[in-house]
């Protein structure tokens, strides 16, 4: 594991069945790169920890896709 985002969401108090659907949305964009998955749930982590976003945003809206060109 490059990233230790197992003890952000446990210092976090994210449940762990919360954590399992952030990875599953977050491994759905990053299926073949176990680098950038775990960044981004680290992110996803920390935002959630620092209350710029709450467990429930995180969890209920899909990341923003760049426009269709």
């Amino acid at each position: 594991m490059m990233f230790d985002y197992l003890s952000a969401a446990r210092r976090t108090g994210i449940k762990n069945e919360h954590l399992d659907q952030i990875c599953h949305q977050i491994r759905s964009e990053f299926p073949d790169d176990e680098m950038m998955f775990e960044l981004h749930v680290l992110r996803a982590i920390l935002a959630i920890e620092s209350g710029r976003v709450s467990l429930d945003q995180v969890l209920k809206e899909p990341e923003m896709q760049p426009p269709a060109t």
